[in-house]
């Protein structure tokens, strides 16, 4: 089974530490007293540390020196985009620089006035978009899908250190009232976010091959995307050298409620941003089900 539970490990005081480091030390001093945490991680994580060495071994077949050494850089890596997400958010947006890739497809698709889905995955940190998107004036108009299952003392902490984001969020619910609220932005000419790579035990899914092996994806982005006639659009915001951030947007041509074929595609997109960015693939748990059958 998945081994997800769909909310993310963390303390209340390392987060405490990292603002305090960030606002008074800046950035650059935050990343170093993450060489130190990364190095914990790394020795501790033996649960992360399996789903790494099949997804780097297995999976992107590194030499076994590699894998081990890409442990570490993976937890180093995501320590720094959460860093930098906090620092974002905390009004330290002008230390980044932001590149946009696509970003005409994203305005052409507000332009057909019928909203549109955003398909992106848990690589890279596409939640600080929206603090580069308010310069093109289309950040209200983004929601993104999500299980609220974070630790409600984090999200209370950070709540009272950032800025609140304008990308708005739709909360999926059992009683599945959050398709009326998808249907009402679209309506409205927004656009909706959907991470296609995570699903929650006893939902419905979809299998496809990502990487080289069949694996399973939740079914109701690619059943709602496929079904709606509105333009349809993979999106990825990745970290580069320094403090630079990279957007990529694609549209992708869909046939009407096949859900299947649109999974085979952004399999396919998915599985070139990985290998572009393999240290950016943020899923630490048993993603294709190597040991937990």
């Amino acid at each position: 089974m998945s081994q997800w539970k769909g909310q993310s490990k963390g303390s209340v005081l390392g987060y405490r530490i990292f603002v305090f480091c960030i606002q008074k030390l800046g950035i650059r001093t935050a990343y170093l007293l993450l060489v130190f945490v990364a190095f914990y991680y790394f020795l501790t994580a033996w649960n992360s540390n399996r789903s790494l060495y099949f997804y780097l071994r297995h999976r992107l077949k590194y030499p076994l020196l590699s894998t081990i050494t890409g442990f570490y850089r993976s937890y180093f890596t995501f320590g720094k985009i959460l860093i930098d997400k906090t620092a974002i958010s905390a009004g330290l947006r002008n230390k980044f620089t932001y590149e946009f890739d696509g970003i005409e497809i994203l305005k052409s698709a507000l332009e057909k006035k019928n909203g549109g889905i955003l398909l992106s995955a848990h690589i890279g940190n596409f939640e600080i978009a929206s603090y580069f998107l308010e310069d093109i004036n289309i950040e209200n108009q983004i929601n993104l899908v999500i299980s609220d299952r974070e630790h409600q003392a984090i999200k209370s902490y950070l709540s009272k250190v950032a800025r609140k984001s304008a990308v708005k969020f739709i909360v999926i619910q059992e009683d599945l009232s959050h398709v009326f609220a998808i249907n009402e932005a679209l309506t409205n000419n927004e656009l909706i976010v959907f991470t296609g790579d995570r699903y929650l035990e006893g939902s419905k899914t979809l299998s496809a091959d990502l990487l080289g092996k069949n694996t399973e994806f939740p079914a109701g982005p690619f059943l709602i995307a496929s079904r709606l006639k509105v333009p349809v659009i993979f999106v990825y915001v990745m970290k580069e050298p320094k403090l630079h951030y990279h957007l990529y947007a694609r549209e992708v041509e869909v046939k009407h409620r096949d859900a299947e074929a649109l999974l085979h595609q952004y399999c396919q997109s998915l599985s070139y941003m990985i290998r572009k960015h393999p240290l950016q693939w943020f899923n630490f748990y048993d993603f294709w089900k190597d040991y937990s059958q």
